[in-house]
């Protein structure tokens, strides 16, 4: 009778969950610097790639890597980059309006002219970052994020330094 009972347990539990996996044809196309728009590209890696202009937007990039990656002018509106590691990425200019950023690392990260509104950064890591010009990002967005000495803001904006 356990034993039928747990079984039972185990296909409605993996019912319950959603396909999520990685669409490996999808991030084919970001690798090569394709616009992929919403597309599933959940633990990509996407690091030291030059991708200029890239169009991603409302795509999945969850625990992807895209450090050292350069994608200014790219398109990141809408993304899912939560729990990514974007350490040293080089985003300038970039639409990363409404993004989803939390608990990412931007280590390091360049995001001159890159527009942060709507952005979510709650726990996200922004030691040592460049966003001096960074475009429509608040106070209440730095609020729940941290960063260091070394992380560059917008006039007037500060940041909570990270705990060890």
């Amino acid at each position: 009778m356990l034993k039928h009972f747990v079984a039972a347990l185990l296909v409605v539990g993996s019912a319950a969950v959603p396909a999520a996996a990685q669409d490996a044809g999808e991030i084919a196309r970001a690798q090569q610097g394709k616009d992929c728009r919403n597309c599933n590209l959940f633990q990509a890696d996407l690091s030291y790639l030059d991708l200029p202009g890239i169009n991603l937007s409302g795509s999945r990039l969850r625990q992807a890597d895209l450090s050292l990656a350069t994608m200014n002018h790219a398109n990141l509106s809408g993304v899912n980059l939560s729990v990514a590691d974007l350490f040293g990425a080089r985003l300038t200019a970039a639409d990363l309006s409404n993004a989803d950023l939390q608990n990412a690392s931007l280590v390091g990260a360049y995001l001159g002219s890159a527009n942060l509104a709507g952005a979510k950064l709650s726990g996200a890591n922004l030691g040592g970052a460049e966003l001096g010009t960074a475009k429509g990002l608040t106070q209440a967005q730095l609020n729940t994020a941290c960063g260091d000495r070394s992380t560059v803001l917008p006039a007037g904006l500060q940041i909570p330094a990270c705990r060890p």
